[in-house]
C-alpha cells in the first residue's frame, strides 16, 4: 500500500503502525496530492491511504486521477472529521471508504485489510448526515429506475448500514455466496462500481431514511 499526507508525523504513524503488520508492505509515500499519479503508477499499490486536504492537489481531485489509470488501487481517504463536506465529495469520486485520523492502530489495519479484500470502509452515521444534505434528484430517478428485487433490496438496507457480507448473511439467514450475488446485483443494477456507492445512491435517493 501507499501513503499520502502532507502531514509528516502523519505519514510516520501510518508507516510504523502498518509496517509492524507481517501481510502488509508500505511501498511508498507522498506528500502532497500531485505527487499521487505518478507514484501509484510506478509503485502499483493494492490500496492508497489518502489525505483529503493537501496542497497543489487535494484528494478528491488526486482520487479521481488515480482512479482514471489501468488497474487503480483502492482508495481509503484519510480525515479529521467524519462529516467532512470533502470526504463526501472523495466517496462519490468513487474512493472505497473512508478512516479517521483518531482511530486506533487496530482500527487502521483492519480497514486496511478490509479494503484490500473488497469490502468498503464506512461510518454509516456519518455517510446518513452528509448524504441528506448533499442527496441529488439523479440519484432518486437512477435507485427508482433500477428494478431491484425484494431480496436486493433488503440486502441493500444492510449494506447502508455497514454490514459486512457475512453479517448480511446472518442477519437474512443466508449463505455468503448468496449474499455475494445479491451484492453483485445492487452494484450492477444501480451502475455502482462498489459498495460504498451503492450505499451513497441508498442515502441520496432517500430509498434508505437518514435516522
Amino acid at each position: 500500500m501507499s501513503g499520502v499526507d502532507d502531514e509528516p508525523l502523519v505519514r510516520a504513524g501510518l508507516r510504523a503502525v502498518l509496517d509492524a503488520q507481517a501481510d502488509i508492505e508500505v511501498m511508498g509515500e507522498a506528500s502532497d496530492g500531485a505527487a499521487v499519479v505518478p507514484l501509484v503508477r510506478s509503485l502499483r499499490p493494492d490500496v492508497v491511504a489518502m489525505d483529503v486536504r493537501m496542497p497543489l492537489r487535494d484528494g478528491i481531485e488526486a482520487t479521481r486521477a488515480v482512479l482514471k489509470g489501468p488497474q487503480p488501487p483502492k482508495i481509503v481517504v484519510i480525515t479529521t472529521f467524519e462529516n467532512d463536506e470533502y470526504v463526501y465529495e472523495a466517496l462519490r469520486a468513487r474512493a472505497d471508504g473512508f478512516l479517521l485520523k483518531r482511530a486506533r492502530p487496530s482500527e487502521i489495519v483492519n480497514a486496511i485489510r478490509l479494503v484490500a479484500d473488497g469490502e468498503s470502509l464506512l461510518f454509516p452515521a456519518a455517510v446518513r448526515a452528509m448524504a441528506a444534505e448533499y442527496g441529488t434528484r439523479t440519484a432518486r430517478e437512477a435507485l427508482r429506475d433500477a428494478g431491484l428485487t425484494e431480496r436486493e433490496e433488503a440486502v441493500l438496507r444492510l449494506m447502508a448500514r455497514g454490514l459486512s457480507n457475512a453479517e448480511i448473511a446472518a442477519r437474512l439467514v443466508v449463505g455468503a455466496e448468496t449474499v455475494k450475488s445479491h451484492v453483485s446485483g445492487v452494484l450492477a443494477k444501480l451502475g455502482a462500481r462498489d459498495r460504498t456507492q451503492a450505499v451513497i445512491a441508498a442515502y441520496e435517493s432517500g430509498f434508505v431514511a437518514p435516522e
